[in-house]
C-alpha cells in the first residue's frame, strides 16, 4: 500500500489485514473458477473504504476447484503475520446443491492465454447465503476450543467481518457469471501454527494455527484499536468460561506480583489491560461482570489517582506531580518534595517519602483518589477494588473491597 499516517511525528505506511488476504485470495480463486480466465491481480473494496488491488500469487487448479494465494504486508506496523501466503481454495459444491453457471462477462477481470469458457447451463439459487457460501479454515488457521470469543467453539477462527467480506464477494462473481449452485472456501495459512505461538491464540484457546481478522480490513501502524480488540475478546471468554468477578493487571509486573501476592489468586485467571485501565472497567460493564479488581505497579495506578485512564507516557505522566503534590499536603518538608519532583522512577520518589515517614499517609490519600476516579468511569455499575505494589516496597495500599474479591475471584476458579 502507498497510503500513510502520520502518528509521533512519523510518517507511517498503512497495511492490509489477514482478513483482506482472505478476502481477496477467494474472490480470485472464485473468479477463475467460474470464469475460466487467469486472474494476476484482483480488487478489493475494504470496510474502512480503502480500495486494494492485490497481487494473485500461486495459482493452483483442479478440476472444480482454484486456489491461489495473497501475501500479508503489514505496512509500517510491527506484525509477525507480516509477509505471511494467506490461502484460498474455492471449488463448487460437491453436494449435489451446486449447479452449472451460465456464461457472463468476463471483461472485468485480467485473463491469461489458456483461458477456457465457463461450463454452459444456469440454475437460480435457493439457497440462503450462508448455506451458498460456506467457509473453513485449513491448514495454519485456529481453530475454537473455549467458548465466549467471536466465533463458536469448533469453528475455524476467522472473525466475522473477513466471512462477510468473502461472502459478499463471491455472490457477487456468482450472480455476474450466473453461477446459481454454492461455493466452499477454505482459507489456509501455512506458517499459521508456527506463529501462533507468537500470538496471544494458544491463550484464547485457539488451537491449531492463528485467526484471520480484520475489522476495517486495513492495518493502521501502532494502532491502539488492535491491541484493545484483543483485550476485550480476553475478557469476554473469561466471562463466557463463567468467571463474574475479573482480574485485571497491566502487564508482566503485575503478573509477576501475583505470584508473590498469593491469596488464592491464580495467573491464569489474570487479564492483561497493558495501558488501557478505562477501556478494560468499559468492557466489563459491557460484558456484563459483577466487579473487577486491578492490581498494578505505582507507576502506573499513581495516574489513576488523577483520573488519568490510559496510563502510557505519550498520553500522560502525572506521577511525580501527584506523588508530591499530596506530600505536600501532608506538611512533606520542601526539600522532599524538591527532591521527589527530581526523581525518574516512583520507586526512587517513594525512598523521600519513606525518610519523611509519610508512605502511609500519602498512599492512603492516593488510594481513596484512586477508587473515586474508578468508580465515576464506570457509574458504580461494578464492584471495584485497586491495589498497588512496588517492586522495592511491596504492596502500598489497597482500596476497601479488595479482601471481599480476592474472595469471590478465588470461590469462582475452585
Amino acid at each position: 500500500m502507498e497510503q500513510y499516517i502520520y502518528k509521533n511525528h512519523k510518517k507511517l505506511r498503512y497495511g492490509y489485514t489477514t482478513g483482506s488476504c482472505a478476502a481477496g485470495a477467494a474472490k480470485a480463486a472464485a473468479a477463475m473458477l467460474l470464469s475460466g480466465k487467469e486472474v494476476s491481480d484482483v480488487e478489493l473494496m475494504t470496510p474502512k473504504g480503502i480500495r486494494l488491488r492485490l497481487e494473485v500469487l500461486d495459482i493452483r487448479r483442479e478440476p472444480e476447484a482454484v486456489s491461489c494465494a495473497i501475501r500479508k504486508d503489514g505496512g509500517d506496523d510491527p506484525d509477525v503475520t507480516n509477509g505471511i501466503l494467506v490461502y484460498a481454495r474455492v471449488s463448487r459444491r460437491s453436494d449435489g446443491e451446486a449447479s452449472r453457471p451460465a456464461g457472463g462477462s468476463e471483461s472485468a477481470l485480467p485473463s491469461g492465454s489458456d483461458a477456457v469458457a465457463p461450463p454452459a447451463g444456469s440454475a437460480a439459487s435457493a439457497l440462503p447465503d450462508e448455506d451458498r457460501i460456506r467457509i473453513d479454515g485449513g491448514a495454519g488457521v485456529g481453530r475454537v476450543t473455549k467458548p465466549g470469543l467471536e466465533q463458536p467453539v469448533g469453528a475455524a477462527a476467522i472473525n466475522s467481518i473477513p466471512r462477510r467480506m468473502i461472502r459478499e464477494n463471491l455472490l457477487e462473481l456468482c450472480e455476474r457469471y450466473g453461477y446459481g449452485g454454492g461455493l466452499d472456501v477454505v482459507i489456509s495459512i501455512p506458517e499459521g501454527e508456527a506463529l501462533a505461538a507468537k500470538t496471544f491464540n494458544p491463550r484464547l484457546g485457539i488451537v491449531g494455527g492463528i485467526s484471520v481478522l480484520g475489522t476495517s480490513g486495513i492495518v493502521e501502524p501502532m494502532s491502539e484499536q488492535a491491541l484493545i480488540d484483543t483485550i476485550r475478546v480476553e475478557m469476554r471468554q473469561k466471562l463466557a468460561g463463567g468467571m463474574e468477578y475479573l482480574l485485571v493487571v497491566p502487564g508482566n509486573y503485575g503478573i509477576d506480583f501475583l505470584g508473590r501476592y498469593g491469596h488464592g489468586l491464580k495467573l491464569e485467571d489474570a487479564v492483561k489491560c497493558s495501558n488501557f485501565v478505562g477501556e478494560a472497567l468499559d468492557a466489563a460493564v459491557e460484558f456484563g461482570a459483577k466487579g473487577v479488581l486491578l492490581i498494578g505497579h505505582i507507576g502506573k495506578f499513581v495516574k489513576l489517582a488523577g483520573g488519568i485512564m490510559n496510563t502510557h507516557s505519550h498520553n500522560a505522566d502525572a506521577r511525580m506531580e501527584l506523588l508530591t503534590v499530596h506530600a505536600a499536603l501532608l506538611g512533606a518538608p520542601v526539600e522532599t518534595l524538591r527532591r521527589m519532583m527530581e526523581c525518574v522512577t516512583t520507586d526512587d520518589a517513594l525512598k523521600y517519602l519513606e525518610e519523611s515517614g509519610l508512605t502511609g499517609p500519602v498512599m492512603e490519600r492516593l488510594m481513596e483518589r484512586m477508587e473515586f476516579y474508578v468508580s465515576q468511569r464506570v457509574q458504580n455499575r461494578l464492584e471495584l477494588g485497586v491495589v498497588t505494589f512496588s517492586n522495592v516496597y511491596g504492596v502500598l495500599g489497597q482500596t476497601a473491597r479488595v479482601p471481599d474479591l480476592v474472595e469471590k475471584i478465588g470461590r469462582q476458579s475452585l
